[in-house]
């Protein structure tokens, strides 16, 4: 999985994140990622990949 497939993943649960500062719209996914597991709907795989492509996303932005 891609930071874009992610993101398109995330937006067919109505929830479209944008807010001009890629740091926090990380850190709205990381909440929107964590809700969806924490409501059952992905799985404990998909979470995990889903919270290492946001990892790898937010040290790519910081370096």
């Amino acid at each position: 999985m891609t930071y874009f497939e992610l993101v398109t993943f995330i937006r067919n649960y109505q929830s479209y994140i944008y807010t001009g500062d890629k740091l926090a719209d990380l850190a709205l996914l990381e909440e929107e990622v964590s809700e969806l597991y924490r409501l059952g709907i992905i799985d404990t795989d998909f979470y995990k990949e889903a919270r290492l492509i946001l990892l790898q996303e937010k040290n790519n932005q910081t370096k």
